[in-house]
């Protein structure tokens, strides 16, 4: 039997100290008072055996059970003396070492030497210099990271710290999440950082693929996905239009979806209902329609901006169940910075369109005027020539035609020069709002001269051609030589009753909508009454809200519905 070296007593009074002596006759015994810990011992003081005596045996046996609990802590728990050497430690702190050869080693020497991030840049040494509990952070790779909570064994006067406890705990993921908040937000203020001059030089659709790209770059490296599917709904048609796609098939990045709840995918059913959906295996899913070849899950998210859904955000994985509800959240803050770029674009382009609507509507206010007065007395002269100069009429004939086509192309060309914006907020479609009247021709007959110019500038606003007429006898002539959509008469006219207009106009073309208007109900030679009787659909009483006008407008175009068997 080997003979012990060294061996320590550990409990024993100063009464038991000779009879120990006695019993261990022939060896190196150190007999130590019951408070004195192992903490003091360097590495090479460690004995060959403990002997424990009295109450300290029963303390053993509870620290042995105590062991055998702390070793499934999913925490490390480390033991060192003062020299901060490892003296006990449990299982947990050998798989973060890949060893359990770990006795009497340097602590940081057991984590391959970690760099420290803080707070405390000396942990062990503040510990034992303080008697204070100390934290910092722990990097021992990209991907992992630990936090470790420095606490010191006093001795029985609570002055003097005899050894450390250290726990260490693994906040990889804590981190590593909070890094990719942080990647998410600045990955969205750079989504839309523009400099002045970009905006200037560049135009919508180079934006929009600047904007494609930058979020093609952030989704794969900060979010890691490599197969993407962005769509914009259209809000007129409900149609969700491709922006961009990676790593989709070109069936599935080319088909037709609509925001339907219904045979529209997962897509059409996220932009339908505004929430997010997570497919864990695609193929018992029975909203999955095939995108990504191969793919397993996917992850869809909805782009939304002020409670309203512009369109709808796309992953793919040949994984099944490769998304979490943390992967879910992620997507979906990342959707929101796009969703406030996507709107900024959009805003842009609303504010390069007003600015190019405001001047095409100044023209064409400016040039309303004296179009007019070309036109009716283009008319008086030709209604005088009609039948015996014939040369004459043709001549001036041709005058009216150029000059309504001058003012035909510059609505073009103000048209032509605005950004189509099928995406963009309603409200900054004023055209799309009233698509059943744009284009429409438009005669005002009114003596007053400022009411002719403001329903100009209110119809030119919604793509409107507005003709205008300051007596009944000229719009007689406009109307018999041209084709208008709709008619306003005023009930009072220099020359007739807007009753009596309205009957000759009806003699002309007897399909021409007419719509009579009166100021406050004065109709004294009761107008409106017996246009009613001869057919009238609508009538105006001044002062009226656009909305009132358009309506009316929209409603005496309209063709009346068939009528059903």
């Amino acid at each position: 039997m080997a003979v012990p070296e060294r061996v320590v007593v550990l409990g024993a009074s100063s009464e038991q100290h000779e009879q120990i002596l006695q019993h261990l006759r022939g060896f190196p015994v150190d007999v130590l008072p019951p408070a004195t810990p192992f903490s003091h011992l360097s590495k090479d003081d460690l004995p060959d055996g403990v002997l424990v005596i009295g109450t300290m045996a029963s303390l053993a046996m509870r620290l042995n059970e105590i062991n055998a609990l702390v070793q499934h802590l999913p925490d490390g728990l480390v033991v060192l003396n003062h020299q901060q050497q490892v003296l006990w430690w449990n299982r947990r702190i050998e798989e973060l070492a890949g060893t359990n050869d770990l006795s009497g080693r340097d602590f940081f020497g057991v984590l391959q030497n970690p760099q420290i991030e803080g707070p405390d840049f000396s942990p062990l040494n503040q510990a034992l210099a303080t008697s204070e509990t100390t934290r910092t952070k722990l990097r021992l790779s990209d991907k992992q990271y630990l936090e470790i909570l420095v606490s010191p064994v006093l001795d029985d006067h609570n002055e003097l710290p005899l050894g450390l406890v250290v726990t260490v705990h693994d906040i990889s993921n804590d981190v590593l999440e909070r890094e990719k908040l942080n990647a998410i937000h600045q990955a969205g203020r750079e989504l839309g950082d523009l400099s002045a001059e970009e905006l200037i030089e560049m135009s919508v659709e180079d934006r929009i693929e600047l904007l494609k790209q930058k979020i093609i770059q952030f989704t794969q490296d900060t979010l890691n996905y490599e197969t993407i599917e962005i769509r914009l709904l259209d809000r007129n048609t409900k149609s969700l239009d491709p922006l961009l796609h990676v790593g989709m098939t070109e069936e599935a990045a080319h088909r037709k979806l609509f925001a339907n709840a219904t045979n529209n995918g997962v897509t059409g059913f996220v932009a339908a209902t505004g929430s997010s959906y997570l497919c864990e295996e695609t193929s018992s899913d029975p909203l999955y329609l095939p995108g990504a070849l191969g793919a397993r899950s996917s992850l869809t998210v909805p782009l939304i901006l002020h409670d309203e859904v512009l369109g709808t955000f796309n992953v793919e994985s040949s994984k099944a169940g490769a998304f979490s509800h943390r992967d879910l959240q992620f997507l979906e803050l990342f959707a929101r910075e796009i969703a406030i770029s996507l709107n900024t674009l959009e805003l842009f382009a609303v504010e390069k369109m007003t600015a190019q609507s405001e001047s095409m509507n100044l023209v064409l206010r400016e040039i309303h005027r004296p179009l007019s007065e070309i036109l009716g007395d283009a008319n008086w002269i030709l209604d005088g020539f009609i039948g015996h100069q014939p040369e004459i009429c043709e001549r001036l004939q041709r005058v009216i035609n150029h000059t309504r086509g001058i003012r035909d192309l510059i609505m073009k060309i103000g048209e032509a020069a605005q950004p189509a914006l099928p995406h963009a907020p309603v409200a900054y479609q004023p055209a799309a709002q009233r698509a059943r009247i744009r284009g429409k021709r438009i005669l005002v007959v009114d003596q007053d001269d400022t009411i002719r110019q403001a329903a100009n500038d209110l119809l030119v606003r919604f793509g409107c051609v507005v003709e205008a007429a300051s007596s009944g006898i000229e719009a007689e002539r406009l109307v018999r030589g041209y084709h208008y959509d709709a008619t306003i008469i005023d009930i009072r006219l220099p020359d007739m009753t807007g009753f009596d207009c309205f009957v000759r106009i009806r003699q002309l073309n007897e399909h021409l909508p007419v719509i009579l208007m009166t100021g406050f109900g004065y109709d004294p030679s009761h107008s409106i009454v017996k246009a009613r009787q001869m057919g009238l659909k609508s009538a105006l009483y001044k002062p009226f809200r656009l909305e009132q006008l358009l309506s009316e407008l929209e409603k005496v175009m309209t063709p009346p519905a068939e009528p059903t068997a």
